[in-house]
């Protein structure tokens, strides 16, 4: 049987298909790499996880780009409130002309925010949280009303998995945190970092790393590794190759509008076209009329609904 691998196929999937994966920004790398030793350094201090700060920080500043951390150094959009006594400015957000904070430095935005997480009331059942959860500050954050973005939370975990953000929140554990944690990544060794899941066809999937099994993924996604073998019509003995596409669901019997047909092109097989297209095998051959000896040949038109 052909197999998906990943120069041909995700190249052939991405450019038919639109994916929610995004090119790393040069900027947000940038950016990172300057300030993540200050959002470590606030965690220790205020115990407010590095990923969630930075996270923050990236979406909220356009990564140092937007006018107000640029002018003004606020990096956070935190505005004045009734308790700031410092600089202030004024733009246009939710309302017009609305007050926000002027630091001196951006040093200075990231020491306030701290103090703004731990000091305000609404924020401090966050505290009760573990900071290597971050996904729960992301969500904890929005129910508090930090951001009127009914996306906020989702974003935030974008970045911090798109960014790997996650792997500076172990800097700020004690030993005994650090040792429950390391014991922990021996059997979930996917919660130093998780897959990006996409979606193509309506079906949810992701795209195989070096050292990936299915019973590794089965775990991460609390599927039956048996049943991944099945959801893609591999065999059990067949072990993934990076690169390769896993479904995390059934795959469908037809493929979605507007894909009719599919010009075989080369390397293609009947296996590729139906990870591609989220086809189960068997409806690929029973649509086409073709047994289990067909082999496609550059040229031929496939139906896929």
């Amino acid at each position: 049987m052909h197999t998906t691998r990943l120069t041909a196929f995700v190249l052939i999937l991405m450019c038919i298909i639109p994916v929610s994966a995004q090119r790393r920004n040069a900027r947000y790398q940038s950016y990172i790499k300057e300030y993540a030793p200050l959002a470590v350094e606030q965690m220790k201090r205020y115990k407010i996880p590095a990923s969630i700060t930075l996270a923050q920080g990236l979406l909220e500043s356009g990564a140092g780009q937007s006018a107000l951390a640029r002018k003004s150094n606020n990096h956070f959009g935190i505005k004045c409130h009734s308790t700031w006594n410092g600089r202030k400015v004024y733009y246009d957000d939710d309302a017009k002309g609305e007050c926000f904070r002027a630091y001196k430095k951006v040093e200075d935005s990231y020491e306030d925010h701290s103090k703004f997480l731990t000091t305000g009331v609404r924020y401090r059942f966050l505290f009760d949280l573990k900071l290597s959860d971050y996904k729960g500050w992301a969500r904890g954050l929005k129910k508090a009303g930090y951001a009127t973005d009914p996306s906020y939370a989702n974003r935030l975990i974008t970045i911090i998995e798109d960014y790997d953000l996650y792997k500076y929140d172990s800097e700020g554990m004690n030993r005994r945190e650090a040792r429950k944690w390391a014991k922990l990544l021996k059997k979930k060794p996917w919660l130093a970092n998780p897959h990006q899941v996409y979606l193509a066809n309506g079906l949810a999937y992701v795209v195989v790393r070096e050292g990936d099994t299915f019973k590794l993924l089965g775990g991460e996604f609390d599927i039956s590794w048996k049943k991944l073998v099945d959801y893609n019509d591999l065999h059990k003995e067949y072990t993934l190759q990076p690169g390769d596409i896993i479904y995390l669901k059934k795959k469908n019997k037809k493929a979605q509008k507007p894909y009719e047909y599919h010009v075989v092109r080369d390397g293609d097989s009947m296996h590729t076209i139906s990870q591609i297209y989220g086809i189960r095998l068997k409806n690929l051959y029973k649509m086409n009329k073709k047994d289990g000896d067909y082999v496609p040949e550059v040229g031929d038109r496939l139906k896929l609904r």
